[in-house]
């Protein structure tokens, strides 16, 4: 069972922020992680980690006490995505992620894999990656805006029974009022005021995300690239809290 709260007040500071270790090797994690301790609870590990140093950091942040977010979004025939998240599971990922564009079928396949397994985690669907824009979208055949497409994304996954969804700050307030207060919006794309955007398109300040509606904020370069990541993780903490 997840550790995040089903409603939105009932949620504790600590389960509110995940810090994105984005880094290459093991070691830069192992460091990331050493820092943080003690002051977040949740950490993300994306592909570019996880292909470096494969279930084993997920085993061992676990270990540590860290509850682990694997982002890996899963987009693959059912059998295949089912089979994918069964093996997840069994690193003790707490959170794993789906793409919602796999349809109807691969998202049921993925609910049922993590409701059977031993520990079971909690999934969320991907909607719209929060480095597309409108442009970007219409790149790849989608004349529907970010919002349209992340809605009728959002609407299948709830339907297929995938407890939430990855979105960003943009989407966040609609979401609540089409899908109500008990859904798991996880939000990306976060920039503390001042902060150069890099490679996203839709951000947010944590105040603003937290403000629209999100349950939890990830959160990477602004913590990991910062001379003090502890420092900048209670920062973004603290602003959090002020806006709750």
């Amino acid at each position: 069972m997840s550790q995040f709260s089903a409603a939105r007040l009932e949620i504790p500071l600590h389960d509110r922020l995940i810090v994105a270790l984005d880094v290459s090797t093991r070691a830069d994690a192992q460091k990331l992680a050493g820092q943080l301790q003690g002051v977040c609870r949740w950490v993300k590990v994306g592909l570019e980690l996880y292909l470096a140093a494969g279930n084993g950091i997920v085993e061992e942040l676990a270990r540590q006490g860290f509850s682990v977010f694997l982002d890996l979004k899963f987009h693959d025939i059912p059998n295949t995505v089912a089979g994918a998240v069964r093996s997840a599971a069994s690193t003790g990922a707490s959170l794993l992620t789906v793409h919602a564009a796999g349809g109807p079928a691969m998202l049921a396949a993925a609910a049922e894999a993590a409701a059977g397994a031993k520990n079971s985690p909690r999934l969320l669907a991907v909607t719209v990656l929060t480095s597309m824009d409108k442009s970007q979208l219409a790149a790849v055949g989608i004349a529907t805006s970010p919002l349209e497409q992340v809605l009728r994304l959002a609407q299948i996954a709830q339907t297929s029974g995938i407890h939430g969804l990855v979105c960003s700050a943009e989407e966040v307030s609609a979401l609540r009022r089409k899908l109500g207060p008990e859904v798991y919006l996880i939000t990306p794309g976060i920039r503390p005021a001042g902060s150069e955007i890099g490679d996203q398109k839709r951000v947010a300040t944590p105040t603003a995300a937290i403000l629209a509606g999100a349950t939890a904020l990830v959160v990477g370069r602004p913590i990991t690239h910062a001379a003090d990541p502890a420092r900048a993780a209670r920062a973004i903490l603290d602003e959090i809290a002020a806006a709750t």
